[in-house]
């Protein structure tokens, strides 16, 4: 397996733990759904910011 392809699994795993994450949280629904958008529809700059600046509550 390439570089890119093992980079790819990891950015996978990290958007699943925060999207799990976010489903935790005590933000409101609306909140919830914004933040999970932003991390699949873009991954790795989705996934930077939410760790900034998303809910962190669990």
């Amino acid at each position: 397996m390439e570089f890119g392809g093992i980079f790819g699994l990891i950015i996978l795993a990290l958007d699943i733990y925060a999207i799990v994450k976010i489903f935790q949280s005590s933000a409101s629904t609306g909140a919830k759904v914004l933040w999970i958008l932003l991390v699949l529809i873009l991954p790795v700059l989705g996934l930077i910011i939410w760790f900034f600046a998303g809910p962190k509550d669990g």
